[in-house]
């Protein structure tokens, strides 16, 4: 793909899309925002299994570009916090399992990146923070994603100091699923990957929607949601292929 500011490469069964603004520490511009939701879009539609997001150089992302803000009008302001919507809406509407390589620090919307993913592995060395409450920008967008993997005082905490917080109260309070040393971080993120994306593909997708469907539903809507489709997708050929070869003591073959 042809894209300023971000690069794709395809290795066997997973599509890393990685940020690549370091000169700007990954700052989301329309430009660059536009970029990764063409990446994204172009994953989504792929036969790869799972999807990385990366980002180069010392820098995980430091959010939207004060350059893009700091003169513009209320309706250009709108137009990109609109297209970073949609890029976080894209992230878990895609059928892949979707993971943050978290190498180095990640903030504002770079933080609600991380959050927006399905997985993220950080290295010890990265931190975590929603600055604007230290500033006069409130990060009134990324802690939607924020409080929804952390929970309400430890975000009320993250957004009115501004603070940052270490990989390691990252994990402790849920916003990553693993930290590692820096060293082992890619062998992390593909070993957390690899068992993420085991199984029926076509299985994995309808799981992955289904799940995000229903967290946002009182709990007696949600099992109605997901008994309504856990039965009808009994039915699916991954499904019976799944359960005969459980019966059979034999690997599975999936059509998908």
């Amino acid at each position: 793909m042809n894209l300023d500011h971000v690069l794709v490469n395809r290795d066997a069964d997973f599509v890393t899309i990685t940020m690549n603004r370091p000169q700007r520490r990954n700052a989301l511009s329309l430009a660059h925002l536009r970029d990764l939701i063409n990446a994204f879009e172009a994953a989504g539609d792929s036969d790869a299994s799972g999807i990385i997001l990366a980002g180069e150089g010392p820098v995980f992302s430091a959010g939207h570009d004060f350059a893009d803000v700091a003169e513009a009008d209320s309706d250009a302001v709108r137009t990109l916090l609109d297209t970073c919507l949609r890029l976080m809406e894209l992230i878990e509407s895609v059928p892949q399992p979707v993971i943050a390589r978290v190498h180095g620090l990640a903030t504002a919307a770079g933080c609600q990146l991380v959050a927006t993913c399905d997985l993220a592995i950080a290295a010890d060395s990265a931190g975590f923070a929603a600055p604007g409450g230290k500033g006069g920008w409130f990060c009134h967008t990324p802690m939607v994603a924020i409080a929804r993997n952390i929970g309400r005082k430890r975000a009320a905490e993250l957004a009115y100091t501004g603070d940052t917080i270490t990989a390691a109260q990252a994990l402790e309070w849920g916003l990553v699923n693993r930290v590692v040393p820096a060293a082992d971080l890619d062998a992390a993120v593909h070993d957390l990957l690899g068992r993420a994306t085991r199984g029926s593909r076509a299985s994995k997708a309808l799981g992955k929607r289904t799940l995000y469907q229903q967290l946002s539903l009182p709990q007696a809507d949600a099992y109605e949601l997901a008994t309504k489709i856990m039965a009808e997708s009994s039915q699916s050929g991954a499904a019976r292929e799944g359960m005969s070869a459980f019966l059979s003591k034999r690997q599975p073959k999936w059509s998908d």
